[in-house]
């Protein structure tokens, strides 16, 4: 049962990308174990969510969410498990689902997806699909994968893949379907489209003014009530980059090199040389005012729960493991998220 249902506040949880810090010689191996105790550590600590990501190349260890969080799912006994994101558009539906019906059955249906497009697009060429068909293949994959989510059996005909002809869809999830979150990173054609479908909406909110995604959080709560949905199924995730110390001047002192490196390295990937983030750019991400959810706990409390003020969400979610930040450090983090932020917004937000 979560939060919701019990009626406790907003979830609280993590998320990773499963990025390698190669320049420290990270290992795909090592960073696969280190998800894995992170997540065992977030579960014991009472957190509600742990999500992995998808990413498919040498700088990422984590391809499949799917086989990740399965084994996630053997080591933990309550946290839900989800990918963060799938990339929706190159994957095959079927398959998709599957996998994580697997997942659910696994964990004892605590299974969860949010679709999006990703930071990288390598998955289009890799898998032999055509960016041009973005759009559409989004829109498609995300129809069937909640049709199968409803049906045992499937009668379907589309575009991009083989038609289905009564095809038995197994295993089923013990849930009565997978939990699906569209992941929005600032277009309001992707907050129309998960308001349409009645989906959750997990809003990436990685930097700038929060008050820039009220309008998209307006858009999807609109489309989504125009389009038959309860107001009470369209429910928002915000997930950020975050970092917690016991004050704020040392947690920035301790992430500020990580994070810097971070964007510096996956801006050469897209071809921005000779851009670093300044210590002044950094301080101003973590003010009050902007995104990022670095400082003590007592800033990061005020921080999220200005913004339940503007979105009114059902859920938190954090990064932070960024950068090759050492896992002592992540575990610290883990321990403050769970025993002086967590309890706090809870309460806080409790209805």
């Amino acid at each position: 049962m979560t939060n919701q249902e019990e009626n406790t506040g907003i979830e609280i949880g993590l998320f990773t990308l499963g990025d390698l810090a190669v320049d420290q010689g990270q290992t795909a191996e090592q960073r696969i174990n280190e998800i894995i105790e992170m997540a065992k550590l977030a579960d014991e600590a009472g957190l509600d969510v742990f999500g992995v990501g998808e990413h498919h190349r040498l700088d990422y260890a984590t391809t499949s969410p799917a086989v990740v969080l399965s084994a996630i799912a053997t080591v933990t006994k309550r946290i839900r498990l989800m990918s963060a994101t799938t990339v929706l558009s190159t994957v095959d539906p079927v398959r998709l689902f599957e996998d994580f019906a697997t997942v659910d059955v696994i964990s004892g249906g605590r299974a969860e997806m949010i679709a999006g497009r990703g930071a990288f697009i390598e998955s289009f060429p890799l898998f032999g699909y055509d960016t041009n068909d973005y759009d559409a293949l989004f829109e498609e994959n995300l129809d069937l994968f909640l049709q199968l989510n409803e049906n045992d059996r499937i009668t379907w005909e589309g575009r991009f893949r083989s038609p289905l002809r009564n095809a038995e869809i197994a295993p089923r999830p013990i849930q009565k379907g997978i939990p699906t979150w569209v992941g929005v990173g600032g277009t309001p054609n992707s907050a129309v489209r998960a308001g349409r479908f009645g989906v959750g909406m997990a809003i990436a909110l990685l930097g700038g003014d929060p008050k820039r995604f009220k309008p998209l959080v307006d858009l999807y709560r609109q489309a989504g009530i125009e389009s038959g949905h309860s107001p009470e199924d369209l429910k928002i995730s915000v997930n950020g980059h975050a970092y917690f110390s016991t004050t704020t001047e040392r947690a920035k002192d301790e992430f500020y090199p990580h994070y810097s490196e971070y964007w510096a390295y996956v801006n050469r990937q897209r071809g921005m040389f000779g851009t670093k983030m300044s210590r002044a750019d950094f301080d101003y991400m973590t003010s009050p005012e902007s995104a990022l959810f670095v400082g003590s706990p007592e800033q990061i409390v005020e921080k999220i729960l200005q913004q339940y003020e503007l979105f009114g969400h059902h859920r938190f979610m954090a990064q932070i493991d960024i950068g090759g930040v050492p896992f002592e450090k992540i575990a610290k983090s883990i321990e403050l998220l769970a025993t002086e932020i967590a309890p706090v917004v809870r309460k806080a937000t409790k209805k």
